[in-house]
């Protein structure tokens, strides 16, 4: 009896074991760890708008990426003015909740394809917790009923909020990098209280932070402008940093076989061959028609800056004086874009003491790299894809042109020997073979037809993708 009772009771454990990793089968922005990889998982790869469709459905604007809570696929959305976390069934896309997250005041963001809604939910498969910029941290379980909500000051950022929140360890982590000051903090997951925060230095930035697990114990670890910053995870002590960090930095970390990774870009820095930001005298020169000295809006639509105008006047009076441009000049120049490997056990400053290998050539600018099958994979805007070795830094092949010749905002993800690049303009998802000593394009797929800004979801051997106006969940035919 005693024999039965022990296997029925490991039988149990074994299946709430079970359950639990199903339900954390993509947890989070790029899902497992922040990884980008679904382990086991055979996802389609020919798939498009009329093949291995097992559902498609209408859906709220938004840019963040869906995530997988139990039986549901959850996203973040701006409807009719307000924000709301919205549930999908995954059998068949049909709406289950949608729970409001009230905002006094939408924070700014970048109209042209940015949105209020561009943080990726997270979950440990018993509560979802979603950050809004414009408003607050909101944790639900996973019917939609709300736990508690964390009330935050709108972001001022500009653009929008980018960075997403993560769970590790019963804490929910989240990092606010804000022109009216900056942090990173913790919160107990079931009640919604503080644990743990610190101040930064970094006035915006728009990646996520990822849990590295070293020797010394789990560290957070979050790129920020100028420096990337390891946090103990238990109390929040600033651990290391690294210097040389991209201006408004967009990409992500990832950690994998014990070192870190990150690789990141942005335009306008000193080293910047290709792009240089002009002189507030060459804005002048090219607009201001008016020669009074200062650009107006509507001067602005004239030069590359009528689409950031708003992100770039400070202090909102519809106009943008010298000293403003020169604060943004400043800012950009003190960027500096590279991909490089980390290795564990330093403390203060680490830039020349644990920095395993370093380059500047292929990097991302939104999309983050991936570390697959012993490579370290990033995509250049203009489909343009580099290879290097996660553990040596040597060039496995360098900017090759496999892919849809556009911008990419979504992260590669990985499964089953593939990678998975998802263009931005008209949704070409591309999967090329993994660990390959040169470029190998497995498939091109016919365009969605939509924008896909969204990082895809891999869970139960289906693909999601979300469009602007709809998701996708892409699985085999039985």
């Amino acid at each position: 009896m005693k024999k039965w009772i022990a296997f029925v009771a490991v039988g149990l454990f074994a299946a709430q074991v079970q359950g639990q990793e199903q339900r954390l089968a993509w947890p989070q922005f790029r899902g497992p760890g922040g990884s980008g990889v679904a382990e086991g998982q055979k996802p389609p790869v020919d798939l498009g708008p009329d093949k291995n469709v097992k559902w498609k459905v209408a859906a709220p604007s938004g840019l963040s990426s869906p995530i997988v809570a139990g039986d549901k696929l959850v996203i973040t959305a701006f409807d009719g003015g307000k924000l709301y976390t919205v549930a999908y069934n995954r059998a068949d896309g049909i709406e289950a909740w949608r729970k409001e997250a009230p905002a006094k005041k939408i924070e700014p963001y970048f109209k042209k394809t940015g949105s209020p809604a561009q943080s990726t939910s997270a979950t440990d498969g018993e509560r979802i917790v979603s950050y809004f910029g414009s408003c607050s941290l909101i944790c639900n379980d996973l019917s939609g009923n709300e736990l508690w909500r964390f009330e935050m000051p709108t972001a001022t950022g500009g653009f929008g909020t980018g960075t997403s929140p993560i769970l590790a360890d019963g804490m929910v982590v989240v990092v606010q990098d804000d022109m009216k000051g900056s942090k990173i903090f913790a919160l107990n997951a079931i009640t919604g209280k503080i644990k743990w925060e610190k101040k930064r230095l970094s006035p915006m930035s728009y990646g996520t932070p990822v849990v590295w697990d070293t020797p010394a114990g789990k560290q957070v670890v979050a790129a920020g402008h100028a420096r990337m910053i390891g946090y103990d995870l238990k109390s929040g002590e600033e651990k290391w940093s690294v210097a040389g960090m991209p201006s408004g930095v967009c990409s992500s970390p990832v950690s994998a076989d014990g070192a870190l990774l990150f690789a990141g870009w942005s335009p306008g820095g000193p080293e910047d061959k290709d792009f240089q930001m002009p002189t507030f005298d060459a804005l002048l020169q090219m607009a201001d028609a008016n020669g009074d000295g200062i650009l107006s809006n509507k001067e602005a639509q004239k030069t590359f800056l009528k689409d950031f105008f708003e992100g770039n006047d400070v202090n909102k009076d519809g106009k943008l004086s010298r000293d403003e441009w020169d604060s943004t000049l400043k800012f950009m120049a003190e960027g500096k874009n590279s991909a490089f490997a980390l290795k564990a056990g330093g403390s203060g400053d680490v830039t020349k003491s644990h920095v395993l290998w370093k380059t500047t050539k292929g990097l991302p600018y939104i999309a983050s790299g991936i570390a697959y099958r012993g490579q370290y994979v990033m995509v250049k805007d203009g489909g343009l894809v580099t290879a290097y070795d996660a553990k040596s830094g040597k060039t496995i092949f360098l900017q090759e042109r496999a892919l849809a010749e556009e911008e990419y905002y979504a992260s590669p993800v990985a499964a089953n020997g593939h990678l998975y690049f998802t263009s931005l303009e008209n949704g070409v998802i591309t999967f090329l073979k993994a660990g390959s000593a040169k470029v190998e394009v497995v498939a091109q797929n016919p365009q969605l037809g939509e924008r896909v800004a969204a990082t895809p979801a891999i869970a139960d051997d289906t693909l999601y993708v979300r469009t602007a106006g709809h998701l996708y969940a892409f699985a085999e035919k039985k």
